[in-house]
C-alpha cells in the first residue's frame, strides 16, 4: 500500500512551470523533427502510432471489436475493427486517425497547462502498453516497444525539469505533426496514390467529397494546435 501512495504521489504532483527558454526549445526541436525530411521519415512513426491508436479507441468506444493493429516501416498502418460495415461508427472509426494525434496533443496540452508533466508521461506509458496487445505484427511490436522504452526512460531517470521537457516536446510534437500529415494525404490523393485513404472511405461511407474530410481533418488539427499553443505559451 505504501508503494502504491508514493507511486501516486509521484504520478499526481504537479511540475513547476519551465523557463521561457526551456519551453522554447522543446518547440524547436519538435518543429526540427516535423519539418526536416530527413527526420520527419523516422519521427513520422510516432505519428503513425497515434494515428492507428486513435483508429482502435474509436472502434472500442463506438462498440466496434478490436481485430488488430499493424504498423509498418515505410510509416503506414492498418487497424482492422469488427462490426457494422457503415453507420456512425464507422464514421467516427475511420475519421479519428487524422485528427486522434492533434486531439492527444491536445490533451497533453490540457495536461501540461494544469502542471501534470509525470503524469503525462505515466498517462502515455498506459496507452502504448495498451495498445501493444493490440499490435500483430513484428515490426509494428518493435516500433512500439521502442516508443515505449524511450517515454519510460524519460520518466525514471531524468529529473523533474527534464521530465516537463521531453513532455512539452511530445505535445509540441504531436500538435505540429498532425497538420502535416493531412496536408500529405491531400498530396498523395492528388496523385491518385492514395485511394483508399481515409478521406476516400468517408467519401464512400457518407457521400460527401474525400476533399471535404480532407478539410475537416486539417481544421480540427489546426484548431489543436492554435488552442495547444495558447494553453503551453506561459
Amino acid at each position: 500500500m505504501a508503494a502504491v501512495e508514493e507511486f501516486w504521489t509521484r504520478v499526481s504532483a504537479t511540475s513547476p512551470p519551465l523557463p521561457a527558454w526551456v519551453l522554447a526549445l522543446s518547440a524547436a526541436l519538435a518543429a526540427l523533427l516535423v519539418l526536416s525530411p530527413a527526420l520527419w521519415r523516422s519521427s513520422r512513426h510516432a505519428v503513425t502510432i497515434a494515428h492507428e491508436g486513435a483508429h482502435g479507441l474509436a472502434a472500442l468506444v463506438t462498440g466496434r471489436r478490436l481485430a488488430g493493429i499493424r504498423l509498418h516501416s515505410d510509416t503506414s498502418g492498418v487497424t482492422v475493427s469488427a462490426g457494422r460495415p457503415t453507420g456512425p461508427g464507422m464514421v467516427l472509426t475511420a475519421a479519428a486517425g487524422y485528427t486522434g494525434p492533434g486531439l492527444f496533443g491536445l490533451g497533453a496540452a490540457a495536461l501540461l497547462a494544469a502542471g501534470y508533466a509525470v503524469g503525462l508521461l505515466w498517462v502515455l506509458l498506459l496507452l502504448l502498453a495498451l495498445l501493444l496487445v493490440q499490435i500483430r505484427n513484428w515490426y509494428g511490436l518493435w516500433s512500439v516497444l521502442a516508443t515505449g522504452a524511450l517515454v519510460f526512460a524519460a520518466t525514471w531517470w531524468m529529473p523533474a525539469q527534464g521530465q516537463a521537457a521531453f513532455a512539452h516536446g511530445v505535445t509540441w510534437f504531436l500538435l505540429l505533426a498532425a497538420p502535416r500529415t493531412v496536408l500529405e494525404l491531400q498530396r498523395s490523393r492528388r496523385r491518385g496514390t492514395a485511394q483508399d485513404s481515409d478521406a476516400d472511405q468517408l467519401a464512400r461511407l457518407t457521400r460527401l467529397p474525400g476533399l471535404l474530410w480532407v478539410g475537416l481533418f486539417l481544421l480540427v488539427d489546426g484548431g489543436a494546435l492554435v488552442l495547444g499553443t495558447h494553453w503551453l505559451l506561459p
